[in-house]
């Protein structure tokens, strides 16, 4: 890839850890000035300190995305602070509690979707609105595997990452001719903090989650962070309203 991102400007949402940090990593080696944004402030501020220990610009925002009021102020920093905003990785999002759907509580249901797909939402509506004053942008959601498929005992999880692909396509559309972009991608098993808790770092449940991989193993979040960047380049110029599977396979079968 060829790309360069040199006075371009980049917001990572849940930028703290896992695909979020190694994507705010991977805009920065591109040299995009970067924003990343966390609800959970890291107290080592690991991504922001390795993005300006290799030369890269960057800064760190504390927001909650299924707050307007954090996503309006995350916008205005970017803005204010860099004075643009060239691409949003849409990434932020939480798991729930694992219960089949006549268990999932109503606490669990609401608070899933309020991150994951309202939080998708929110920062799309602001993002946007300052890509079509700019008259272009690119924008990524982080979507899954649950978004193109079931699982079982996760209902609103799967329930929030399938609307995140749906709304990624309907803006996609709604912005084709505005010289913005909108496209999702769908990891599969990526070790992450994620993924760390669903096994509990138990050795025989990560080989479980490893056998579901029809290429043998976990993907790097490095592997996700490539696929996004990408979708922002130039190099992707002619995609739009897609999902993206970054699944070693996983939806193939």
């Amino acid at each position: 890839m060829e790309a360069t991102f040199n006075n371009k400007v980049a917001i990572v949402t849940g930028g703290s850890f896992g695909i979020g940090r190694a994507t705010a990593i991977a805009f920065a080696k591109l040299g995009a000035s970067v924003v990343i944004a966390d609800c959970v402030e890291d107290t080592k501020q690991e991504t922001l300190l390795q993005i300006r220990a290799e030369g890269g610009k960057a800064i760190f925002v504390k927001c909650d995305v299924s707050k307007p009021a954090d996503v309006t102020a995350l916008i205005d920093k970017t803005v204010s602070t860099y004075g643009r905003l060239d691409f949003a990785f849409n990434n932020a999002g939480i798991e729930g509690t694992a219960a089949a759907t006549r268990e999932c509580t109503l606490e669990n249901w609401e608070r899933t979707l309020a991150v994951n797909l309202t939080g998708v939402w929110l920062c799309m509506k602001y993002e946007l609105s300052y890509m079509l004053q700019q008259g272009s942008g690119v924008i990524v959601n982080c979507a899954s595997v649950a978004g193109l498929i079931g699982f079982p005992t996760l209902p609103a999880y799967v329930a929030s990452k399938h609307g995140v692909v749906g709304l990624t396509k309907t803006a996609a559309l709604e912005y084709a001719k505005s010289g913005i972009r909108v496209n999702a991608v769908c990891p599969g098993v990526i070790r992450t903090p994620m993924i760390d808790r669903f096994t509990g770092k138990d050795k025989r449940a990560e080989q479980q989650f490893q056998d579901m991989e029809p290429i043998g193993r976990m993907g790097d979040p490095a592997e996700v962070a490539a696929a996004v960047v990408w979708l922002c380049s130039d190099n992707a110029s002619f995609i739009t309203g897609t999902a993206l599977p970054v699944d070693g396979g996983w939806t193939s079968q």
